[in-house]
């Protein structure tokens, strides 16, 4: 198949998109693809008219353009089938309060949370408990987010997230273990438990792309009932967003056994160190199958 690799773009994780990019083109090469590799940040301009001419758009793209429905968009006025979520359900999830709002609704447990806006200011009054996390709404890779203690501490975490989008969403900090639960399909994989390296107060962008950053297990050591929950908690999610093809979740497990989903990923990444071809391999599909599962999901919906 003539297929198009849309990856770089314009949010801050371009870098992130644009490695996990050179494992996906190497995996379509080896199905036996024709590849283009599009950077809308480059030549957006041509999207349309390209993928008119395209069997398949496979989006390797983080933020926003990607996971904020536009391409989506635009490849579904094209008539060109792609992997994955589609516009209005991709918008929904990248959108952190909304899916909580969605969460909450399904009667699945999500952290406390605030949404502020520079409307409100940096001085406006923290509704929660300390300590809080701070981030971008939307957004991902944790770029942008603070782990912040002290109340005195608060505006300067505002700012920061002021400074690269036009909402926060301010949560209240659950102490435990991180688990992600992918779906492929209609089925739930194995979750896979996150260790930060020494000395990191949560998974950050250095945990999640440096070699060595963080311990990731898979299958995560939890009791099956913990791992039942989990699953069936992420599949309600991945409905209730509207999502097809494939997600992943990230979690908090307490000491109590509690569960909480933060967030939602419409997009997962595909670099060689991400949790989604990790929780796929632990199922004896190898990137390579990933790949050719997604393509025949994403046909099977748009073809």
């Amino acid at each position: 198949m003539n297929v198009i690799l849309i990856a770089g773009g314009w949010s801050d994780e371009r870098e992130v998109s644009l490695v996990g990019a050179r494992k996906i083109h190497e995996a379509l090469n080896e199905l036996g693809h024709d590849v283009t590799l599009f950077d809308p940040a480059e030549d957006f301009k041509n999207l349309l008219s390209l993928a008119r001419e395209a069997d398949f758009a496979f989006i390797n793209l983080h933020g926003a353009p990607g996971e904020d429905g536009l391409i989506q968009a635009v490849l579904d006025k094209a008539g060109c089938p792609y992997q994955g979520a589609g516009a209005a359900a991709s918008y929904l999830a990248l959108n952190k309060a909304a899916s909580k709002e969605v969460f909450q609704d399904r009667g699945i447990n999500t952290p406390d949370w605030q949404f502020v806006t520079p409307v409100q200011g940096r001085d406006t009054e923290l509704e929660l408990e300390l300590p809080v996390f701070v981030k971008p709404n939307k957004g991902g890779s944790s770029l942008g987010m603070s782990l912040v203690k002290r109340a005195e501490d608060f505006p300067a975490a505002l700012d920061k997230v002021f400074a690269m989008c036009q909402s926060a969403l301010v949560e209240r900090f659950i102490p435990g273990v991180e688990l992600t639960s992918g779906i492929l399909g209609d089925e739930a994989l194995p979750l896979v438990m996150i260790t930060p390296k020494s000395g990191a107060d949560f998974f950050d962008y250095e945990n999640k792309y440096a070699a060595d950053g963080a311990e990731e297990i898979c299958p995560a050591p939890v009791d099956e009932a913990v791992t039942r929950t989990v699953q069936a908690q992420m599949k309600v999610a991945h409905e209730a967003l509207g999502l097809s093809g494939y997600s992943r979740g990230d979690f908090i497990l307490t000491e109590t056994g509690e569960t909480y989903l933060l967030e939602v990923n419409t997009l997962p990444g595909m670099t060689p160190t991400s949790l989604l071809p990790r929780a796929a391999d632990a199922v004896g599909l190898s990137f390579n199958d990933l790949i050719a599962r997604l393509m025949e999901l994403g046909i099977g919906e748009r073809g």
